[in-house]
């Protein structure tokens, strides 16, 4: 079932790569433009964050047993040309680390992109920005210069517009970086993967991972591990069980 929803996302013959943003077959999830960055990222915030709950718990055992087998997985899928890319982008950061800060993003070609720092590695996030209806959209701070004005302009006006557009281009110039997106894992390499992990497409995978990454911020404020306020009756449970 799996493989069929695949084939439907747009695949480019030449390259067996899957078109990002595409349709996979599950309305409402679209082909993730960097999944494998996308999971150890996710991954690794989970396990830094399981260390807030104590070694003993059976919930952190059981979900950092989970999230370390998956995130071998993926580790060991690596995309034709990664390792060029990865000298280069650690060329970038150590070059202008003050423009990938965790607390601000970076646009590159309709991407968002902000550096964390995990475990020791660190990670450029990059998420495909969703589309908003534009009359919903609320006002960006840009300044309304008004009407284009019509005829001839005076002296002041001509070197006031010249002005405006002299820092506006500085300051995008300023925003931008050469980065290049990370290279894509191959369709089959994909779908190898997928079979590995063995929960839907990769982008189900995903989700799940957001999911369980969320969760633990609840459930350590909640200290699951702790004993419960009222002890339950002796044999409560006894007709749940798997032999029962």
């Amino acid at each position: 079932m799996r493989a069929t929803l695949r084939l439907l996302a747009t695949v480019r013959p030449a390259a067996r790569y899957l078109e990002p943003g595409q349709p996979t077959g599950i309305t409402g999830l679209p082909t993730h433009n960097a999944p494998r960055s996308m999971l150890l990222y996710l991954y690794n915030t989970t396990l830094e964050k399981l260390k807030a709950a104590p070694e003993h718990s059976v919930y952190r055992q059981s979900v950092e047993a989970v999230t370390k087998q998956r995130l071998a997985l993926v580790e060991a899928v690596v995309p034709p040309g990664y390792k060029e890319w990865a000298e280069k982008a650690r060329e970038i950061l150590k070059k202008e680390p003050e423009r990938f800060k965790t607390t601000n993003t970076v646009s590159n070609g309709g991407l968002e992109a902000a550096k964390v720092q995990r475990e020791g590695q660190a990670f450029v996030v990059r998420q495909l920005p969703s589309e908003v209806d534009m009359r919903y959209q609320q006002w960006d701070g840009e300044v309304n210069d008004g009407p284009e004005l019509e005829g001839s302009r005076t002296q002041e006006e001509m070197e006031w517009h010249v002005r405006v557009q002299f820092e506006r281009a500085e300051a995008m110039e300023q925003k931008q970086i050469d980065w290049e997106p990370e290279p894509q894992l191959t369709a089959e390499q994909i779908s190898e993967l997928e079979n590995k992990i063995g929960a839907g497409l990769i982008e189900e995978v995903i989700q799940v991972a957001e999911g369980e990454l969320k969760l633990v911020d609840t459930m350590i404020e909640s200290k699951v591990w702790e004993p419960l306020e009222e002890p339950p009756a002796e044999g409560q449970w006894v007709a749940f069980e798997r032999t029962a």
